[in-house]
């Protein structure tokens, strides 16, 4: 069976946006401690850590060029097309925005990628069909954030938590129509604890993703949307760093893989719904509770910033509402067409 990669979905065009790359600074790469070809990866430690070779990428996931510009890495098939910065954390594929753990390193003429982003980010992405158990569900839990005495962010046009619910509602409303089961933890204006969402969530046994819907607030200029997944035992919480308790094992770590193509779907279906009436934040790892508690695959979205002034209008329009509600039916639809076969042949981890 060949790659059923979720970017196919992802329309390549989006990669002529405009998307500004962050440099986060150049490697100061110490000596290759080790190197070593397994099974047609190329190895190596550098820092202490385990990285693979663009190269092997490029062999590996059938990338027919591999072109350099610099520190600019492009990786190009018929379907796919990757960017990489040496020395930076952010990945664009098909114009889709991802957020490693480990910047890009190189050591003389071979650039490399750490195995952590190849085996909990590139490799389901492009591979979904190889996730094992991801694909068998109906149901559909949304979390919409907030409600009752907690009303979220709030600004002169509404609250995130009267937002939440509404987007939620939408969802539901369509995915039923379409045969999906769904549940809401909370469908009106109440006050539920972290822990009681969880909970809601885990009592569900059968197979059910769970999308948790939230809106952001930060500075005048903050702007776009973002998704978040579980971070993978060793991975720190977005944008901290790294502590003992990253270490270890959530209940939410049972899906590492199908989180990320779930966000992956979710993420690209938005963008190319909103085109210009958004920016792209990126798909980035987070230790949020509901995230990490959840059994089933899970996400948490955030749709727009209402602490910006033209944002917080744009959330208030219907049309970007139902926007935001199409892109999450359609994503949810895509991807679990995209998990629903797999192979026995894998990526390192």
């Amino acid at each position: 069976m060949p790659h059923r990669s979720l970017l196919v979905f992802l329309p390549i065009a989006l990669a002529c946006r405009v998307i500004a790359v962050v440099l986060l600074g150049h490697v100061v790469a110490g000596p290759v401690l080790s190197a070593a070809t397994v099974s047609g990866w190329e190895l190596a430690k550098i820092d202490g850590r385990d990285y693979v070779t663009v190269d092997s990428i490029k062999q590996f996931y059938q990338f027919t060029k591999l072109t350099r510009s610099g520190n600019s890495i492009v990786l190009e098939n018929a379907k796919v097309e990757m960017h990489l910065k040496i020395g930076g954390k952010e990945c664009l594929m098909n114009g889709v925005k991802f957020v490693f753990t480990h910047a890009v390193a190189s050591v003389g003429d071979k650039v490399y990628v750490s195995r952590m982003d190849l085996a909990k980010l590139i490799d389901p992405v492009l591979r979904p069909n190889y996730i094992k158990n991801a694909g068998d569900f109906r149901t559909v839990i949304l979390d919409p954030g907030h409600g009752g005495k907690d009303s979220g962010a709030t600004n002169a046009l509404n609250t995130e938590a009267t937002y939440n619910l509404n987007l939620a509602k939408r969802i539901k409303s369509t995915l039923a129509a379409q045969g999906y089961k769904v549940v809401m933890t909370r469908d009106n204006d109440r006050f539920l604890s972290l822990e009681e969402r969880v909970d809601f969530a885990n009592a569900i046994r059968e197979n059910a993703i769970f999308v948790c819907l939230h809106f952001n607030s930060g500075g005048r200029d903050a702007r776009g949307i973002e998704t978040f997944t579980l971070s993978p035992p060793g991975v720190s919480h977005y944008g901290r760093s790294a502590i003992a308790a990253d270490n270890h094992v959530r209940a939410g770590n049972e899906h590492d893989s199908a989180n990320i193509a779930l966000a992956t779907s979710v993420h690209g279906s938005i963008l190319r719904r909103l085109q210009n009436n958004t920016f792209d934040r990126g798909i980035k790892h987070a230790r949020f509770s509901v995230l990490s508690g959840v059994r089933h695959p899970a996400i948490l979205l955030e749709g727009g910033f209402m602490t910006h002034p033209y944002e917080a209008r744009l959330l208030e329009n219907p049309k970007y509402q139902d926007a935001l509600a199409k892109g999450v039916v359609e994503a949810i639809s895509k991807y679990r067409f995209a998990v629903g076969g797999r192979q026995t042949v894998h990526a390192p981890n």
